[in-house]
């Protein structure tokens, strides 16, 4: 498949469910160079001058196509910071695709920082999903840090599926999003650390407009000595309604701090925050392990179930 081996194949696999050059737009970047690029009639996707990231254009009415642009590093010691602008046009439904993954076989660092901004146009509706993965058994770490804008015209849509179950040693997670008038945010996180890993996830939302809305949950498993922090803050600038929600579990020496925030600046602003941590109840074990399952499977089958 274009210009990758075969490591890198999975990789892709892992974090864009690609196992060959995929319909529509896309680009693909592998090791700080682009392994394939396409645009379509409706999506041009432009490089920057600089080689690091892309400007992507979808005409006004675009309907059921899709943009893919995955990152895989296999390079230990590779860093780099990568900025992509979206302009989705007036009307249009699209999806995009994308997310890093890192194998880090030596002993530096690797890091990717992606730095994405989403300008939704009036009435556009877009689902984003951003998957991150990192394997390799090197020392060195697997370092993502992400940073998504999102702007929101009038009756625009945004739904995001923010996933990292696997193998990222440190990350610092940024969404800031900007609603205008009857516009919407759908942001559902999955997130699992394990080892000595580190996540932290900052959401800042602003719903601006009158009628805007925003529903912010996320998930999350913290096991060994790993350690999350989910920090929220939604404000309400207008009539509007805002829900955020941390709904964590907590295993071995894991440690969680769960921070949401609400401001209200308009007496129509309807705001509710939810957040619970815990550890798996032992009356559902023992229930699976009745079914024949040992306590460690029993475990997984919870963990899976929850991260869906």
């Amino acid at each position: 498949m274009l210009k990758m081996d075969e490591i890198q194949k999975r990789i892709l696999s892992e974090v864009a469910g690609l196992h060959d050059v995929p319909e529509g737009a896309y680009n693909i970047r592998a090791n700080g160079e682009s392994a394939g690029r396409a645009s379509t009639a409706n999506i041009e996707i432009i490089p920057r001058e600089d080689g690091q990231g892309l400007t992507v254009k979808i005409k006004p009415g675009t309907k059921k196509e899709s943009v893919h642009i995955p990152v895989v590093m296999t390079e230990s010691g590779l860093k780099e910071v990568v900025y992509n602008d979206f302009y989705i046009g007036e009307d249009s439904d699209v999806v995009i695709v994308a997310g890093c993954g890192i194998d880090n076989c030596g002993n530096q660092d690797s890091q990717h920082d992606g730095i994405h901004r989403f300008f939704v146009g009036r009435g556009a509706r877009v689902k984003y999903v951003e998957k991150h993965y990192g394997s390799g058994d090197g020392r060195g770490k697997r370092i993502l840090n992400p940073v998504t804008e999102v702007y929101i015209e009038d009756d625009g849509h945004a739904e995001m599926e923010m996933v990292q179950i696997k193998g990222v040693d440190d990350t610092n997670r940024i969404t800031k999003a900007e609603l205008k008038a009857g516009a919407s945010l759908i942001v559902r996180e999955r997130l699992m650390t394990h080892d000595d890993q580190n996540a932290l996830s900052t959401y800042v939302v602003n719903l601006n407009g009158p009628g805007s809305n925003a529903d912010v949950v996320s998930r999350s498993v913290a096991r060994d000595k790993s350690y999350q922090k989910f920090d929220a803050v939604i404000t309400g600038n207008a009539p509007c309604s805002g829900h955020t929600e941390c709904d964590a579990i907590i295993m071995d020496e894991g440690r969680i701090l769960a921070v949401p925030g609400l401001e209200a600046n308009d007496v129509d602003a309807a705001l509710v925050h939810e957040a619970a941590i815990g550890k798996i109840a032992g009356d559902q074990i023992i229930k699976l392990m009745t079914l024949g399952l040992t306590e460690e499977e029993a475990e997984e089958q919870i963990i899976n179930g929850f991260l869906k």
